[in-house]
């Protein structure tokens, strides 16, 4: 087992980094987002700086140059996904969650594949997602490798007929425990795309009182090592995030850093994304009225831009936990991937009802239960294109090579293009006329764009595009 003296997290190095660099320069922190537009990872001293600003001026620079960045590096789109759960059966006993072991409040249930299939028919027929995240509930036996790898057969073989086209789940990222080499090695068969795990909290004392022992999950070092086990397995993709509101934010977003910066030095590439969950109340969980150290608004305005900068190359997910007011102040920050019309009730999207939210079912509670129309139409309005684009998974665009395109800001070009191509699969089978007709020049903005800034890719698009109207579907950069 790992030790704090051989770990890369260190609670004694990082309080020092945050005592040692308070009242920053406004040239320091100028300097500081001068290189993070350059895309280059941060130092932790260098994003201990920028907890520790107080300057209301240089935060807005600071929020400003977040948005640069994200465009730098992923253009101007948001990238979709939907939620499903799979199962609520725990072994663990989190004291801050809603699925933890000893609450008897929850119904406990497992999908079948048959349940499944239901539920993706919905997803991918009737509502238009191309992205799910698959969440299990930590227990060996109804969330064993075998079952999960089956879950993404199951997904993947699913095709169904739209009003155009038809609708499929193109790329299913999974959130379960902390896996072996060897498991992680059948996830990577099975066709994963992005490996989450969160740490929940990096500080290695709070974690243990939060995280009562007997349990896999109770082992600090087996979790915080599970991406490096993943890169090692040979997954090309991982996602990192804390649960802000367990511990101090300040310390957390340190964790993430080093995380980062490890990866990096470790295999070469950082994590594929990073999320920002927030504690939100659950059904009989009294700790999220206990905890005194919720995240406010502005405080979690701040940890988005201060992770934009700091690992400026990483995609961002900010979910439905968020309510719709924040979270349209949070596209402006560097945000690249948000859920839309998400239930995360077991078996809740096939019974076709509103999002009636269901305690006794969920893990917490969400805030933002907009539709993913809705969600496109407040985009579209911004100026921003929703995309569904999974085409660099397919043809190559992953790992080590992905980071390399979007540090030097080449990915851009492919997520304009295929932004624009599978928006407009998703206008043609999915959009209501009236969405249709005020989407319609955002499309025509976004292909104006590239006739003069993207003069040789052109003419594909065009072809492309016109292949889409007719039917066509999954082209793709």
């Amino acid at each position: 087992m790992k030790t704090l003296q051989t770990t890369f997290i260190s609670p004694e190095e990082i309080f020092e980094k945050l005592k040692t660099n308070t009242n920053p320069s406004k040239q320091k922190i100028r300097e500081i987002i001068s290189k993070a537009l350059s895309i280059q990872t941060l130092l932790p001293e260098e994003v201990a700086c920028l907890i520790n600003l107080k300057d209301e001026e240089l935060w807005q620079e600071i929020f400003d140059a977040a948005l640069k960045i994200k465009k730098k590096v992923y253009d101007n789109r948001i990238v979709t996904f939907a939620p499903l759960y799979c199962s609520n059966f725990c072994e663990n006993d989190c004291v801050y969650c809603g699925f933890r072991r000893s609450n008897y409040m929850v119904e406990r249930k497992k999908l079948s594949y048959e349940d499944i299939k239901k539920e993706v028919e919905i997803l991918a027929g009737k509502i238009g997602h191309k992205r799910l995240i698959v969440v299990f509930g930590e227990h060996s036996y109804y969330s064993n490798i075998d079952h999960i790898t089956k879950v993404l057969q199951v997904i993947y073989s699913i095709k169904v007929k739209t009003k155009n086209g038809y609708g499929n789940i193109r790329r299913v990222n999974v959130n379960c425990a902390p896996l072996s080499v060897e498991e992680l090695k059948l996830l990577k068969q099975a066709g994963i795309g992005t490996y989450q795990v969160f740490q929940e909290t990096y500080h290695p004392e709070v974690y243990k009182k939060l995280h009562p022992g007997n349990t896999k999950k109770s082992d600090y070092y087996w979790r915080l090592y599970c991406m490096h086990r993943a890169l090692e397995a040979g997954i090309d993709d991982v996602g990192i995030g804390v649960l802000f509101g367990l511990y101090d934010w300040k310390f957390e977003v340190m964790g993430l850093v080093y995380h980062a910066i490890e990866l990096e030095r470790c295999f070469g590439i950082g994590p594929h994304t990073v999320s920002f969950p927030r504690l939100q109340p659950a059904i009989n969980t009294d700790f999220y009225y206990k905890t005194t150290y919720k995240v406010t608004d502005y405080e979690l305005k701040k940890i988005i831009a201060i992770v934009r900068l700091a690992i400026p190359y990483t995609g961002m997910i900010l979910t439905a936990r968020e309510n719709k007011e924040f979270r349209d102040i949070a596209v402006n920050l560097g945000i690249t991937q948000m859920d839309a019309s998400s239930k995360i009730g077991l078996g809740e999207y096939s019974k076709d009802t509103e999002n009636q939210q269901k305690p006794h079912l969920q893990q917490f509670i969400l805030s933002d239960e907009r539709s993913l129309e809705e969600l496109i139409l407040d985009l579209a309005r911004k100026g921003m294109i929703t995309s569904f684009c999974t085409s660099g998974y397919r043809c190559g665009r992953i790992g080590d090579k992905i980071m390399n395109l979007l540090k030097c800001g080449k990915e851009a070009v492919f997520c304009k293009l295929n932004a624009i191509l599978t928006f407009k699969e998703w206008v043609d089978d999915f959009a209501s006329e009236e969405t249709k007709k005020e989407v319609s020049p955002l499309i025509e903005k976004e292909i104006q764009e590239v006739k003069q800034k993207l003069p040789k890719w052109y003419n594909l698009l065009v072809e492309y595009y016109e292949r889409i109207s007719k039917g066509e579907r999954d082209l793709y950069f």
